[in-house]
C-alpha cells in the first residue's frame, strides 16, 4: 500500500530564527544545508528537516529538539509511523524532482505532501529502519577508523621527516634526547646523515601542462583514448581516479613532451582552501600512460639520488610546505610555477632510508585504502537495501513478537 506524505506525517513551515538565535543556546538551528546556529528554544522535539528553497538535497534527521529555519519544512511523523523509516524514505527520494522554480530552487508544500511511499505497516517500518540504521552505524565506525588512520599517517610523516629511521627501521631518538644526531640546515633540523640539495640536483625533469590552446576541453574525447591528468586528480599522497578525461591517441602523440607514466610525481601548481598548492601524488603503476594538463606538473627524479615516491612524500611534508608558502603567488587561489618549484631545498637521506620511508607510508596507506573500500561497499549495500526494502521489491520478514510490539 502506498501512502502520501501528508497521510504519514504533518508538514510544517520552518520559521526565522532571528528571535530565538543565541550563542549560549543549545538547540540546533537547521537550514537546508544542516545545522548552522544555536537557539534558546525549540519548535519541535524530533522530526525531519526538508529543504523548502535553496539547496534541495539531503533531508536531516533529528531525535533531539530543533528549530527549522524559514527555508525548510519540518516533517513530523504521525504516531503510527516510524521516524527512522520515514527519514530513509525521504532520503531515498529525489527531492530535486519536486522543484518547479525557474530561479532559486524551491519545493511547493502541496507537491511534497502528495509524494507517496510504499507503506509496509508499523512493524515492517521498524524492521526496515533497524536494518538501514545498522548499515549506517557500520559506515560511521569505518569512517571513524579511516580518520584514526589518517591521524596516524600525519604523525608518522612528521616523525619520519624530523627524525628519520635507523638501519633497523626504528625512528632515531628525538633531538631533545640525542642532539648530536641532528644538524641545523636552511630547512630546519634534520638527521646529521642527511644531505640538503637544491631541487634541481634531485629532479631529472619537470614539465608543466601544454600551452592553453594546445589542450582545451574541445580536444577531449570519449573513452577509449589517452588519459589526461588534471588538477582534480592530484590529491595529497594519492591519485584521485574518479574524474576522468581523455584525448585521442593522435593528439596525445602531438603532446609527447607531456607524457606521464606510472611512478611519475604529479604536483598541483594551483591550490585552494582545502587543497594546498604544491600537493603531490604519484601516477599509479597500473594505469596506462597519460598526459598532464596545465597547472599539473609531471616530475621525475634522478634515480641515483632520490626515489620518485620519496620526493612525493617530501613535497607533502612541512619541510617543503613552508618553502612553497614563501614562493606561492595569487590572491584568490595560490599558485606556484615550475621555476619556483625548482628553487625548493630538498632533504636527501640515503636511498636505503628513503626506501624505508616509502615502505612505512605504503603500509599505513594500504590500511586506509582498505577501509575506504569497505565504506564504498557499505554505501553500495545501503543503496541496494534502500531500493529493495523501501519500495517493497523485497518483502521484510518479521516475527510475531515484532508484530505485537508495533
Amino acid at each position: 500500500m502506498r501512502d502520501s506524505l501528508e497521510i504519514l506525517a504533518k508538514i510544517h513551515y520552518g520559521k526565522s530564527p532571528n528571535e530565538v538565535a543565541s550563542v549560549d543556546g543549545n538547540i540546533p538551528i537547521v537550514g537546508t544545508g544542516g545545522i548552522y546556529g544555536l537557539a534558546n528554544q525549540s519548535m519541535f522535539e524530533f522530526g525531519i528537516v526538508v529543504a523548502r528553497k535553496g539547496s534541495l538535497g539531503t533531508p536531516h534527521l533529528f531525535k533531539v529538539p530543533f528549530w527549522p529555519a524559514d527555508t525548510t519544512y519540518a516533517v513530523i511523523p504521525r504516531d503510527d509511523v516510524d521516524l527512522d523509516w520515514l527519514y530513509f524514505c525521504l532520503l531515498n527520494f529525489d527531492l530535486t524532482k519536486l522543484n518547479e522554480a525557474t530561479g532559486v530552487p524551491s519545493i511547493n508544500r502541496n507537491w511534497l505532501a502528495k509524494t507517496s511511499f510504499n507503506n509496509p505497516g508499523a512493524a515492517r517500518q521498524k524492521r526496515i529502519a533497524a536494518i538501514l540504521t545498522a548499515t549506517d552505524r557500520a559506515i560511521e565506525k569505518t569512517e571513524a577508523l579511516i580518520a584514526k588512520y589518517q591521524q596516524i599517517k600525519v604523525g608518522l610523516m612528521h616523525d619520519l621527516f624530523t627524525r628519520g629511521v635507523l638501519a633497523n627501521g626504528q625512528l632515531r631518538p628525538p633531538r631533545s634526547e640525542a642532539p648530536e644526531l641532528y644538524q641545523e640546515t636552511a630547512i630546519g633540523w634534520i638527521p646529521r646523515e642527511w644531505e640538503v640539495k637544491d631541487c634541481s640536483a634531485v629532479v631529472d625533469s619537470v614539465a608543466d601542462g601544454p600551452f592553453g590552446s594546445n589542450l582545451k576541453t574541445e580536444h577531449y574525447v570519449a573513452d577509449p583514448g589517452v588519459r589526461v591528468v588534471r588538477l582534480q586528480n592530484v590529491a595529497e599522497y594519492q591519485y584521485n581516479d574518479s574524474d576522468r578525461a581523455y584525448v585521442s591517441d593522435r593528439h596525445a602523440a602531438y603532446l609527447v613532451r607531456n607524457k606521464v607514466v606510472g611512478g611519475d610525481v604529479l604536483i598541483a601548481g594551483l591550490g585552494e582552501e582545502r587543497y594546498p598548492v604544491g600537493r603531490a601524488c604519484t601516477y599509479p603503476e597500473d594505469l596506462p600512460p597519460a598526459i598532464n594538463k596545465a597547472d599539473c606538473f609531471r616530475t621525475r627524479c634522478v634515480e641515483e639520488t632520490m626515489h620518485n615516491k620519496f620526493f612525493m612524500l617530501f613535497l607533502n611534508s612541512e619541510l617543503a610546505r613552508q618553502q612553497i608558502r614563501r614562493y606561492e603567488q595569487g590572491v584568490t587561489r595560490p599558485r606556484i610555477n615550475t621555476g619556483n618549484m625548482k628553487r625548493l631545498v630538498v632533504a636527501v637521506p640515503a636511498l636505503s632510508e628513503q626506501a624505508t620511508f616509502i615502505a612505512k607510508f605504503e603500509a599505513i596507506q594500504a590500511a586506509i585504502q582498505a577501509q575506504q573500500s569497505s565504506v564504498e561497499n557499505l554505501f553500495a549495500q545501503k543503496f541496494g537495501l534502500m531500493q529493495d526494502l523501501l519500495t517493497g521489491k523485497v518483502p521484510v520478514q518479521i516475527n510475531e513478537t515484532e508484530l505485537a510490539d508495533a
